[in-house]
């Protein structure tokens, strides 16, 4: 199978690296000064086990592929809010043998939350999903780390909206000898609802800074709360923190690289440190206040996280530059001023 990575960032850098070093085909596409330092110098890789750079085929489209190959893979590492263009443009690609590549090929949406897999589905035949455990960083263009070790990261993946097949089993294979773990699973949503509710902390980061002062922390625990409620009323299940802590173990611990930067952030911190003027934070904490408008739950501060975060996002604010206790006192505030969600009634 050849790789196709779409979005050859932070995640897709990781897991496009990792692929070739264990003697995969893999194309990388990117946009703008990435594209042009991957065509130019390669992808440069920092990991605990050292910096390696590999010469992968770049293309900033499908165009400069042409007719894709029936064994091709797509993967999808876009963040949520750029989906649509990609699933748009790769959609429609021929591939040998006849048909598109959204009537033939695999998609796996290897991002945050699970409205990416959703738009796909419209679209493309074959989705799978992939709840993403892999802490990496998009360092500057052509350069990505990722601290995780022994293991990158852990994949879990399989069939959207369910089931499991051949194809994910041999992905999987594939992942599994690159340095990740990749259980494939029959019920991938319960493990992407469950890293869902670990990601509604990613806009108080982006906003305050890392969680880590107990007012930050208590707030975290109101939100995650608030999400919690929000998935009971919608009868959505999801992998209990044990489990995911038993699933992870030791198996993947964060370490500094001698050759890379500090990790500062997750990926929404990421988003507003370079200063791109998108934020996924209508796909995290807006998924929460959209299920909870559907199932009369109120989501003040959900609401007020996905609001600040584009507006961060929107006016180039630096991330973590609101102090944690002006964050508190908004969180208080629309708590108090929420209002109860009452179904519609009618005269």
């Amino acid at each position: 199978m050849r790789y196709i990575i779409i979005g050859a960032g932070a995640v897709g850098g990781a897991v496009g690296g990792r692929l070739a070093e264990s003697g995969h085909d893999v194309v990388l596409v990117a946009r703008g000064a990435h594209h042009e330092a991957l065509r130019e110098r390669g992808l440069r890789l920092v990991t605990p086990d050292g910096t390696r750079t590999h010469r992968l085929p770049t293309v900033d489209g499908p165009a400069a592929l042409g007719e894709l190959r029936a064994q091709d893979v797509l993967v999808l590492a876009v963040k949520t809010q750029d989906s649509v263009a990609a699933l748009e443009e790769w959609g429609p690609v021929p591939v040998a043998g006849g048909g598109t590549a959204a009537e033939r090929l695999p998609l796996l949406c290897a991002q945050n939350g699970v409205e990416s897999q959703r738009l796909a589905l419209r679209r493309f035949h074959r989705v799978y999903g992939v709840c993403v455990w892999l802490p990496a960083t998009f360092v500057e263009p052509g350069v990505v780390s990722a601290a995780g070790t022994p293991l990158t990261g852990i994949l879990h993946l399989g069939r959207f909206p369910h089931g499991t097949d051949d194809t994910a089993r041999a992905v999987a294979a594939d992942l599994s000898a690159s340095r990740f773990e990749a259980p494939v699973v029959p019920d991938v949503t319960r493990w992407q609802y469950a890293k869902l509710l670990a990601n509604l902390a990613n806009a108080i980061e982006a906003v305050s800074g890392v969680v880590a002062g107990e007012e930050a922390r208590a707030l975290q625990g109101r939100v995650r709360a608030e999400g919690e409620a929000v998935l009971a009323a919608a009868g959505i299940p999801y992998a209990s923190q044990e489990e995911q802590k038993e699933a992870r173990a030791d198996k993947m611990r964060l370490v500094p690289l001698d050759d890379g930067p500090v990790r500062g952030g997750g990926s929404s911190w990421q988003s507003l440190s370079r200063g791109t003027g998108t934020i996924e934070a209508d796909y995290l904490n807006g998924e929460i206040a959209l299920l909870g408008r559907l199932h009369g739950v109120p989501t003040p501060l959900n609401d007020l996280l996905r609001r600040l975060a584009n507006e961060f996002a929107r006016r180039r604010r630096a991330a973590g530059s609101m102090e944690v206790a002006e964050l508190v006192r908004l969180a208080d505030e629309a708590v108090a001023q929420a209002l109860p969600i009452s179904g519609a009634s009618t005269p």
